[in-house]
Parts: structure tokens; C-alpha cells; sequence
């Protein structure tokens, strides 16, 4: 049986990181998902200061869910390439070193085939990453937004086996148009870890806007069924940014995902 484990995307309580953690332990979360352009920066951080942070979620009870490192542009765009492949680099050290495996990052919108060079791009430098990663021990998962999931599965086929991993976000494929469920799917083996949002589509508007968990299209249970097919094992997160009320709905969203 899937076992819920919850985490709390530090971010979406827009508190400083001490409280923040604070507050989500009181939450009841097990784990934080950590900011590593605005929180924790990699290159502002030593040792000494990994092991600082390390110590106080120790203290807390708490782990990491993942790192999120979201780049200003993607892997398909040639400018500036390789710094921002050596920035994610030391955030996949980072991540190792404060416990987790995981690094969230938008990769870019995935080329079309026809699109040889930014796909090509795109593909050496995912390729690249993955080996770092299976040096170090942490992995860039892709979040799920832009793209669907089959779109995204077959990427995921043209690298090395191992390269990359997914972070399905159902929120964002909603408001992208797509479906989480044919995501979790098409993508269950890669799936590196979840983020628990929601989303629903403003007919009148004709975009999607994020809501309260359990509120929009993202079927949940279906979702974490599609997941235990595939033995997922790791950290459900809640993210709730789009709020006035984040710390509440986040309270809510842990007790929903408690009672599934």
C-alpha cells in the first residue's frame, strides 16, 4: 500500500526559513521542500552551514522532500548554457548533502521532433546532468507544466537510461490543459516526487487558476492509485502559493491527504 508522506513546500508559507520550518513541523509535516535560488543558495552555503541546517531539521524531526532549483530559462536554450548546467550541478550537491535525492526544476518547453537543434540541445545537456547525478547521488526531476506526460515520457526515452526523473505537479498540468491522471500514467516508473495541488479550468476565463486542494480536477486517489502501481516511494508535497490563506490551506491539505 502507498504510504502518504507528507511534505510542505517552505515557499508557499512565505515565512523566513527558520519559522518556516518551525511552522511546518507544527503542521504536522514530516519533511520541507527548500528553495535553493532564494532560500538556501549553493554557493553561499559552506559545510559548516550544511550541517548548521542539517542539525535544525534533526531537531525538528524533519527531512527534506526535495530541493527546487527553477532556472530562469531551460535546457533547450543555448545561451548561458553551461552556467546554468553547472548551477544545477551545485544544487544537486546541495540536495545530496542535506539529504535528499531530488531537485525540482522546470527543464523548458520540449522541442518538437522537427526541432533538431534546441531538442538536441536540450537532450546533451539532460544527458549530462544524469551523469553528474549518478556520481553525486541527487537527480534533477523534470516538473510537469507545459508538456503532457506522454510528450514528456518520451523524452525521458531518448536519454540514458537513469538521467532524469518526473515531478508531477497536477496543478500545473491542469492549468496547462492537461490531464495528471494520464501524466501519473504515462510516467509512473520516472515519477521522483509529487506535489499535492490542485487546479481548475476558468471556462470564462479560458485558463486554469490553483485551488484549494481537493477543490479542483486533479483526482487524488486516482492519482496515488496510478502511482502504487508503479511502488512510488517518496514524498507527496503540498504547495499552495496562489493564497491569502496559505497557512490554513495548508493545514487542510494535510489533513486531506491524511484521510486518504
Amino acid at each position: 500500500m502507498l504510504q502518504i508522506k507528507v511534505g510542505v513546500q517552505l515557499a508557499s508559507l512565505g515565512l523566513p526559513l527558520k519559522q518556516g520550518l518551525l511552522t511546518a513541523r507544527e503542521l504536522g509535516a514530516e519533511a520541507v521542500e527548500i528553495d535553493a535560488r532564494h532560500e538556501l543558495r549553493p554557493e553561499e552555503l559552506s559545510q559548516t552551514g550544511v550541517r548548521q541546517v542539517r542539525k535544525l531539521l534533526d531537531d525538528l524531526n524533519l527531512r527534506v522532500s526535495c530541493l527546487s532549483f527553477r532556472t530562469r530559462r531551460g535546457y533547450h536554450v543555448a545561451d548561458d548554457l553551461e552556467a546554468r548546467i553547472d548551477a544545477t550541478k551545485r544544487a544537486l550537491r546541495l540536495a545530496y548533502d542535506l539529504g535528499t535525492n531530488v531537485v525540482v526544476n522546470h527543464i523548458g518547453r520540449v522541442p518538437a521532433d522537427d526541432d533538431a537543434g534546441p531538442l538536441g540541445t536540450m537532450v546533451q545537456a539532460l544527458a549530462d546532468l544524469g551523469r553528474y547525478s549518478q556520481r553525486v547521488g541527487a537527480f534533477l526531476a523534470a516538473e510537469t507544466a507545459s508538456e503532457s506526460g506522454a510528450v514528456l515520457a518520451k523524452l525521458i526515452e531518448r536519454l540514458p537510461p537513469g538521467s532524469i526523473g518526473v515531478d508531477l505537479n497536477p496543478a500545473q498540468l491542469i492549468i496547462h490543459g492537461h490531464s495528471p491522471l494520464d501524466a501519473a500514467k504515462a510516467l509512473g516508473p520516472h515519477v521522483m516526487h509529487v506535489h499535492a495541488n490542485d487546479a481548475a479550468r476558468d471556462v470564462s476565463a479560458g485558463r486554469g487558476i490553483e485551488v484549494q486542494l481537493g477543490r479542483g480536477s486533479a483526482e487524488f486517489p486516482e492519482l496515488l492509485g496510478a502511482l502504487e502501481e508503479h511502488q512510488y516511494r517518496g514524498y507527496i508535497t503540498i504547495e499552495r502559493r496562489d493564497s491569502t490563506r496559505a497557512i490554513a490551506d495548508v493545514r487542510q491539505a494535510i489533513e486531506f491527504l491524511r484521510n486518504l
